[in-house]
C-alpha cells in the first residue's frame, strides 16, 4: 500500500508580519529541541557524522551551535506552522503585559 500522496494545506499565499520574527526563530529552537530529546531518547548521541546503524549526528548540540542550514530547515516547519494558523483563520499576537 504505497499510493498515498502527501497533500498539505497550501499557505504559499500567507505572508507572516516582520513582528512575527523573533517567534520564529523561538519556535525554530524548539522545534530542535524537541527533536534532540526525541533522538536521545531513541538512544542517538552526538558524532562527527551521521551515521545511521551507530545512531550519531552531529546536529545533536544547542540550537545556536547548528550550522544555518539546520536552522532554515526548523524555521521553515516553525514558519509553515504559523502559516497554516493563520490560514485557518487564527491569529498570532503578543500577550499585553
Amino acid at each position: 500500500m504505497n499510493d498515498y500522496i502527501p497533500a498539505p494545506m497550501d499557505v504559499t499565499e500567507i505572508d507572516l508580519p516582520e513582528e512575527l520574527d523573533e517567534l520564529v526563530e523561538k519556535m525554530a529552537e524548539n522545534v530542535h529541541e524537541v527533536w534532540a530529546k526525541a533522538r536521545i531518547e531513541e538512544g542517538w548521541r552526538y558524532g562527527e557524522e551521521r551515521n545511521d546503524a551507530l545512531k550519531t549526528t552531529p546536529c545533536l548540540v544547542p540550537y545556536d551551535m547548528l550550522p544555518e542550514t539546520e536552522k532554515e530547515y526548523d524555521r521553515k516547519t516553525a514558519i509553515g506552522t504559523l502559516k497554516l494558523i493563520t490560514r485557518m483563520g487564527y491569529t498570532i499576537s503578543p500577550s499585553a503585559e
